[in-house]
C-alpha cells in the first residue's frame, strides 16, 4: 500500500510540475490580454507568449566576446529555480512527494539564488544599463524579501509550521475562520507580488525606457534561447507568487493525493483562481502609475510595515 501511494504521489508531483510550467506563458498572456482590454485595444492573443518562445528557441544565440561561463549558465539556473518553486507549491494536491522541500524560508532562499545569479550575469558584461538593472533589482530585494518573510511568518504562526503544504491544509479543511492578521499579510503580499515581478507601478514589463527598467535592463544582453529561458523564467515566477497568494489565503479546492476523483475539480479551481488573479493583476496595472525609483523604498516599506502589523495583530488578539 505504501508503494501506492508513493507511485500515486510520484504521478501527482509529475502532472503539477508539468502544468505549472505549461500555463505559466499563458497566465502571461492572459493578464497582457485583459490589460489590452482595459485599454480598449485588441491585444496579442493569449498564446503570444509561446509564439514568442517558440521564435526565439529558433534562433541563434549571439554572446559577447567578453561573456563569462556565468552568464551563459544564469538561463537555465534562472529557469530551474523558477520551475522547482512553483513545482513544489501545492496548487493542486497537498501531500506530495517534494511537499517537505515547499518551506517559505527555503522558498525565499530559492527566489533570492535565482536574483543573486541574474544580477550577476547583468554586471558580467560590463554594460552601463545591465548594472543599472542589477543595482536596482537589488535594492528591491533587499527590501522586498524582509516583508515578504513577515507574511509568511502570520501564517506559520496561525498554523504553527513553515512547511506550505501543512498552512494550505491548516486553512482549507478545518472551519472557515476571518483572520484580521492575514488581511493584512494579504494586502503586503499583493505590495509584493508587483515588486517581485517587476510590475506596475514598481516597473513596467513592456518598457524600454533606460531611466525606468529594472528587468529589462538586466536582460538586454541576452538572446534566442537564453532569452526564451528567461522569459519563461519570468512567467513561472509570477505563476509561482500568485500559487504562493492562492495557497496562503485562498486555499479552497486542492485535492488530496491519491484522491483522482478530485483532481480535476481542483484543476477547475486552479484555472479559476488564477483567471482572476491575472485579471485582478491587469486591473491593477490599468489604473495605476508607475513610479520613480526613489518611491519604491516607500512603497515596500509600507509592504513591510502591514506584514509587521498582522503579526502583532496576531500577538495581541490570537487571530
Amino acid at each position: 500500500m505504501d508503494h501506492i501511494n508513493l507511485a500515486l504521489g510520484i504521478i501527482f508531483q509529475l502532472c503539477q510540475s508539468l502544468l505549472v510550467v505549461a500555463l505559466a506563458p499563458l497566465l502571461t498572456g492572459w493578464v497582457g490580454q485583459c490589460r489590452a482590454w482595459l485599454q480598449n485595444r485588441t491585444g496579442p492573443g493569449l498564446l503570444q507568449p509561446y509564439r514568442t518562445l517558440h521564435k526565439l528557441f529558433l534562433k541563434d544565440a549571439l554572446l559577447a566576446d567578453n561573456a563569462s561561463p556565468l552568464f551563459r549558465v544564469t538561463p537555465y539556473i534562472l529557469f530551474g529555480c523558477m520551475w522547482l518553486a512553483a513545482a513544489i507549491i501545492p496548487i493542486i494536491a497537498i501531500d506530495l512527494p517534494f511537499s517537505q522541500a515547499a518551506d517559505v524560508i527555503a522558498l525565499v532562499g530559492v527566489f533570492a539564488l535565482a536574483r543573486v545569479f541574474i544580477a550577476l550575469a547583468a554586471m558580467d558584461i560590463g554594460t552601463s544599463f545591465g548594472s543599472m538593472g542589477a543595482r536596482r533589482e537589488m535594492l528591491v530585494s533587499f527590501l522586498a524579501e524582509p516583508a515578504l518573510l513577515m507574511v509568511f511568518f502570520a501564517s506559520s504562526l496561525i498554523s504553527h509550521s513553515t512547511q506550505l503544504p501543512h498552512i494550505v491544509e491548516t486553512f482549507s479543511h478545518h472551519a472557515f475562520v476571518l483572520y484580521p492578521s492575514l488581511a493584512f499579510a494579504s494586502i503586503a503580499f499583493l505590495m509584493i507580488l508587483l515588486a517581485e515581478n517587476a510590475r506596475i507601478p514598481v516597473d513596467n514589463p513592456s518598457t524600454h525606457l533606460e531611466l525606468t527598467m529594472i528587468h529589462e535592463a538586466m536582460i538586454l544582453e541576452y538572446s534566442a534561447r537564453h532569452l526564451a529561458l528567461v522569459e519563461w523564467a519570468v512567467s513561472l515566477k509570477l505563476f509561482a507568487y500568485i500559487s504562493i497568494g492562492i495557497a496562503l489565503f485562498f486555499p479552497y479546492g486542492i485535492a488530496e493525493v491519491g484522491n483522482w476523483g478530485a483532481l480535476p475539480l481542483a484543476i477547475v479551481a486552479l484555472l479559476l483562481k488564477l483567471t482572476a488573479a491575472g485579471a485582478g493583476l491587469a486591473g491593477l496595472e490599468t489604473i495605476l502609475a508607475k513610479m520613480r525609483i526613489f518611491r519604491v523604498p516607500e512603497f515596500l516599506g509600507t509592504a513591510f510595515l502591514l506584514a509587521v502589523l498582522g503579526l502583532l495583530i496576531h500577538f495581541l488578539l490570537g487571530a
